[in-house]
């Protein structure tokens, strides 16, 4: 806004108005890019901080939804309506284990879709490469008898091979978990690979994929219920339950389960749901999304003390354009503002490049795990108007000290 005053001479004339200087809004954002065109490299290097600051929060909040949107899909995909049921510990100390009938209870539940279970062979039972491998080198791989319904139960899948049925059960045939696979050194599993289970040898007639719900299998070697009781002293009780229960009633299903499995100690039985643990997963990856978030903030006030300390230096060298700015009638309000709006600009330019930067790290990223890119276009624009805060607050200072210069101290720098 401008203001006039009118002032009478002594003959009584009125003098020419004095108008007074004023700024709009458009050209000091005009002044700020000159100011800063002036000097490109600097400008590059300052906004580089910023930069990193902003494409670091970005990064970090994209990767994290990423992850979660894949990780939801992947939930969806498997269903969250598997329970598992499994002994738990006694009050007395040593272990419990579920009545042989416990399947069979489990499947009378009315919204029970599916059901199936695995039970334990004998502890001295191993399974091995061969004959000549150690006896203490077990690789950690668990071996349980399976019904055959286990793979439809769990809604996996194989790798290669097939699954246990109605005639293999029967057999000395196994089917091998993902990593028990990679740690035996089976890569096919077409019955011509032979490992050594129990002092016997049983034909390899299937891998499995990795499975989500159920990672306790992956480093497992399943064999048929028949022929664990016949060669590996398998006593027929449950070490697992797989349920698959209706998804609109899996939390009235899981209430009834403990005493629909055993009747006579409801309390060492164990419910849970395996898709619960997927999502503390999830949330324990918050706590380094926060760690990550925190670096990115620092990086990103760096950034702004980079661009506070080149707005110094700038008054500095500029202080006969101030001074010629200020002779010609421009007040302090308006020096101020162009060093504001020339930190602001320079955190903006910087803010948008690190913005982009972090969305294209996150694209690289989630195409790296085959995940689909989300980046939220809140997460965009709050990196932005972080760094234009940042930017903001770092010109105050030095816009102060332009503004404090007098028109003839200025002009003694030229």
């Amino acid at each position: 806004m401008s203001a006039t005053f009118a002032s009478r001479s002594r003959w009584g004339r009125q003098a020419h108005p004095a108008v007074r200087s004023r700024l709009r809004i458009a050209d000091a954002w005009g002044l700020a890019a000159g100011g800063l065109g002036g000097r490109p490299v600097r400008t590059v290097l300052s906004a580089a901080g910023v930069a990193l600051g902003a494409a670091t929060v970005v990064a970090v909040l994209g990767i994290s939804t990423s992850s979660r949107a894949q990780l939801i899909a992947e939930i969806d995909a498997l269903g969250t309506n598997l329970l598992t049921v499994s002994p738990g510990q006694a009050f007395s100390g040593p272990g419990t284990t579920l009545p042989r009938t416990a399947p069979a209870m489990v499947r009378r539940v009315g919204p029970v879709l599916a059901t199936s279970a695995i039970g334990d062979v004998a502890p001295d039972v191993h399974v091995f490469r061969n004959d000549r491998i150690s006896s203490a080198n077990t690789n950690g791989i668990a071996v349980y008898a399976a019904e055959d319904t286990l793979l439809a139960t769990l809604q996996g899948h194989l790798a290669a091979g097939r699954f246990l049925n109605a005639a293999s059960e029967h057999l000395p045939a196994v089917v091998l978990g993902a990593q028990a696979a990679q740690a035996l050194g089976v890569d096919r599993a077409d019955g011509s690979i032979e490992v050594w289970l129990g002092r016997h040898q049983f034909s390899v007639v299937g891998i499995l994929r990795p499975l989500a719900l159920a990672p306790e299998l992956d480093l497992s070697a399943l064999v048929g219920y028949p022929i664990a009781e016949q060669l590996l002293r398998a006593d027929g009780s449950p070490a697992e339950i797989y349920v698959r229960a209706d998804p609109t009633t899996v939390d009235a299903v899981s209430s009834v389960l403990a005493a629909t499995a055993d009747p006579a100690a409801p309390q060492d039985v164990t419910v849970a749901n395996p898709s619960d643990a997927l999502v503390a997963r999830a949330d324990a990856s918050a706590a380094f999304e926060s760690l990550f978030l925190a670096l990115g903030t620092v990086a990103l006030v760096v950034g702004g003390v980079g661009v506070a300390n080149v707005m110094v230096i700038s008054v500095l060298e500029r202080r006969g354009e101030i001074g010629l700015r200020r002779a010609l009638g421009a007040r302090r309000v308006h020096v101020a503002m162009q060093f504001v709006a020339e930190s602001v600009l320079l955190a903006g330019l910087g803010g948008a490049a690190g913005a982009a930067i972090g969305a294209f790290a996150t694209a690289v990223y989630s195409a790296a795990r085959h995940w689909s890119t989300t980046v939220p276009v809140t997460d965009l624009g709050a990196a932005l108007f972080a760094a234009l805060a940042v930017g903001a607050v770092a010109g105050v200072y030095p816009a102060m000290r332009a503004a404090r210069l007098s028109p003839l101290e200025a002009l003694r720098a030229v």
